[in-house]
């Protein structure tokens, strides 16, 4: 294991390009991507019980540790990370303080317009799970899935009304937990419309905590 580790969180309301970082992040800086529930499997062999404490996966020994809804502390416990986002919550924030103390906290702060557009253009193939979105990323032929030809579906909180609700639910939650992190000089805010955009602050932000094992211009 590296000897030294940086631990951080990636927040953002839905739609905000989270996975997208975390996975620019991972490339970048020699992580591994998990999702929470790959994590859950693997780690507890699809079973219960509490994350083994001291012994966390070797894809998880590098110099980072993330925090995310798919980069995930190893030692956080069953109940922490069954929850959709996280820390989502000041509780979430509090009881994360109670496992490790962490090093910096990166927000990606998107405007609310522009993350309703992009939500309610999202339109899934049920049984895959792939993700299409009609302004940037649509399928070959309108409303089928590309590999099979099945029908897509919008999610019910993808609908426009849902996503309103949602961002503002995100919003309330989230004014207290960057109130916090912020207040302990961790946090680092970046805006924009566009990941591809934000990408490059957060990478150079990074690159002077721990060495790149890829440039920015290979990601």
């Amino acid at each position: 294991m590296a000897s030294k580790l940086l631990r951080a969180v990636v927040l953002g309301p839905p739609g905000s390009g989270k996975g997208t970082v975390c996975e620019r992040i991972a490339r970048s800086f020699g992580l591994q991507h998990l999702s929470s529930g790959q994590f859950l499997r693997e780690s507890l062999g699809g079973g219960g019980g509490e994350c083994p404490r001291g012994r966390p996966p070797r894809r998880f020994c590098s110099s980072v540790w993330f925090l995310t809804p798919s980069l995930l502390l190893p030692c956080l416990s069953v109940q922490l990370l069954s929850a959709p986002g996280f820390p989502r919550t000041l509780g979430q924030a509090k009881a994360l303080d109670k496992i490790c103390e962490l090093d910096l906290v990166i927000s990606l702060n998107i405007p609310f317009e522009t993350l309703k557009d992009r939500l309610s253009a999202r339109w899934v193939h049920p049984a895959s799970g792939r993700v299409y979105n009609m302004d940037f990323n649509p399928p070959h032929v309108q409303g089928v899935d590309d590999l099979t030809g099945e029908p897509l579906v919008q999610r019910e909180d993808d609908k426009p009304e849902a996503v309103a609700a949602r961002l503002r639910k995100y919003k309330d939650a989230a004014k207290p937990v960057i109130e916090l992190y912020k207040s302990r000089g961790i946090l680092h805010s970046f805006s924009g419309t566009e990941t591809n955009k934000i990408w490059p602050y957060v990478y150079t932000l990074l690159s002077s905590k721990i060495p790149p094992v890829l440039s920015d211009e290979e990601n």
